[in-house]
């Protein structure tokens, strides 16, 4: 992975002095949050550090999905669904600074897993419309194969061409003539998994949120892979956060551990998750083997 695919090198938060500035600054008394401020300080999070792939690591509450958030937001992203934005996230974004020295790619976004939910939602509203149709196609089909239809007039020219080929086809060739051809039926899986292939383009910058979310671990291994070439290969440079066992042992990723009491870099190896998933397996590893 080249230093070439780093379009953007350094984000800033602002520190717990300058929140408690502004928040003590703040005339307003009606809201019980000051969201996101008070979120990432609390880890003790004030820069981050990219490579080519960097993973945002921990918890819910941890903040890695706000980050990818108010970075988005700062560096105005692409994205498909909107989020729930708080009073005071303009003036949080305000507050915080970022490095590029490439400048950051047109058409690069953020992919969360609401937007990978909505895209399967419509594909899954496509298949049952398309369901609909196929149920309409073989009554038509038995009808205008067994009818006793005759042209009277230019009026039943259509009809006549539905009859004849009916009598020439046979019900399932009828019925996939007629479908859209371009609409392919897949698992929530096989989706999701299109969706980061159709969305994610050459030399751009992508944040991702939770893409393993609706991938099975087999297709959370073919992400890896594709995630992996698209940064080597093809000019990507990916900001994940991910509770994903596969993707945290991406190739060269740079792992920050937002569970820390102070956020600190670390292998994936290190992390405590993943050390108790590999106790697990290995006090079952006899059974795995076949053993007894």
């Amino acid at each position: 992975m080249g230093a070439d695919f780093i379009y953007l090198q350094q984000f800033g938060f602002p520190g717990i002095e300058r929140e408690y500035d502004f928040i003590m600054a703040q005339k307003r008394t009606c809201y019980e949050t000051y969201y996101p401020f008070q979120i990432l300080s609390k880890h003790r999070l004030a820069v981050l550090d990219f490579e080519p792939v960097t993973v945002l690591y921990g918890g819910n509450g941890s903040g890695k999905t706000t980050a990818l958030n108010v970075i988005a937001e700062k560096l105005g992203l692409e994205r498909d669904t909107l989020y729930n934005r708080s009073a005071f996230f303009e003036e949080y974004t305000e507050l915080c600074g970022y490095r590029s020295d490439f400048g950051i790619p047109s058409g690069s976004r953020i992919i969360t897993s609401d937007d990978v939910f909505d895209f399967m939602l419509n594909v899954r509203s496509i298949n049952e419309g398309i369901d609909r149709k196929r149920e309409e196609l073989f009554g038509e089909y038995m009808d205008a194969k067994y009818s006793d239809f005759r042209v009277r007039s230019l009026e039943d020219y259509e009809k006549l061409k539905k009859v004849t080929a009916a009598r020439s086809q046979t019900q399932s060739e009828y019925v996939r003539r007629n479908l859209m051809s371009q609409v392919r039926e897949h698992s929530n899986g096989e989706s999701a998994f299109l969706y980061f292939v159709d969305k994610i383009k050459e030399n751009r910058l992508y944040l991702l949120d939770e893409p393993e979310n609706s991938l099975s671990p087999e297709k959370q291994q073919e992400l890896l892979k594709f995630l992996e070439d698209s940064a080597r290969f093809f000019g990507c440079q990916f900001i994940i956060a991910t509770h994903s066992p596969f993707l945290l042992s991406m190739k060269g990723a740079k792992i920050y551990d937002l569970d820390e009491e102070t956020a600190d870099v670390k292998r994936w190896t290190e992390l405590p998750n993943m050390r108790a998933y590999y106790e697990f397996f290995r006090k079952y590893e006899k059974e795995f083997a076949g053993g007894e």
